[in-house]
């Protein structure tokens, strides 16, 4: 059986990796059209200019 840390190492390496993949893969997503995050602040500003 293989010692706990080598376990543990690759555990986290095997973590690391996947959190990588998915930031790219959304980073990519966003970068192709808006970002859905930013899209209530956008409205408010939208409102406040309507109401000045």
């Amino acid at each position: 059986m293989k010692s706990p840390v080598v376990v543990v190492a690759i555990t986290l390496t095997a973590a690391i990796l996947v959190a990588a993949s998915l930031l790219i893969f959304t980073g990519m997503r966003k970068s192709s059209g808006t970002s859905t995050l930013n899209a209530p602040a956008q409205q408010q500003r939208l409102r406040h200019a309507h109401l000045a």
